[in-house]
């Protein structure tokens, strides 16, 4: 598995819904996280690994509290917060992102069963850029781009 970067035209498609919730599904979302933690990252969605469905891993709590999201997409969002944000397919980039505050995202887990998460800070940060990738936008399209890390 490697991570596809920009201008791949793949990180600008939308996310196919997935309807199949199998054993194949599991192991995918498994290597998946596996590659998000070597990268080392805290999201990680489908197309950044050149797959058209839509599904995310993430985690933000180092190891801690990994989520799969299966067809997520945000129904509520309240307040306004700039993140600084970096992305595994823009690398060495940085940028300033306008984002809510605070969400509420409604998924699927691997099972296919419903998922409803109500989420703040830095875990509102991520959902938001993971389903943007899975809706075929980059923090470049809304971002300002800050100074070039030193890497």
């Amino acid at each position: 598995m490697e991570t596809v970067t920009h201008p791949a035209e793949i990180l600008r498609h939308v996310g196919t819904p997935i309807v199949v919730f199998d054993a194949a599904l599991r192991a995918y979302a498994e290597l998946m996280a596996e590659h998000m933690y070597l990268a080392p990252g805290v999201g990680l969605a489908a197309n950044q690994v050149g797959d058209p469905r839509a599904l995310a891993v993430l985690d933000t709590s180092d190891g801690r509290d990994l989520r799969t999201i299966v067809n997520p997409r945000i129904v509520a969002r309240d307040g306004k917060v700039s993140s600084n944000e970096g992305c595994l397919s823009l690398p060495g980039l940085d940028f300033v992102v306008p984002r809510a505050a605070s969400v509420v995202v409604e998924a699927q887990d691997l099972a296919g069963k419903p998922l409803r998460i109500e989420a703040t800070g830095f875990l509102a940060i991520v959902l938001q850029h993971e389903i943007d990738h899975l809706e075929g936008r980059l923090i470049l399209d809304t971002g300002k781009p800050l100074p070039k890390k030193k890497r």
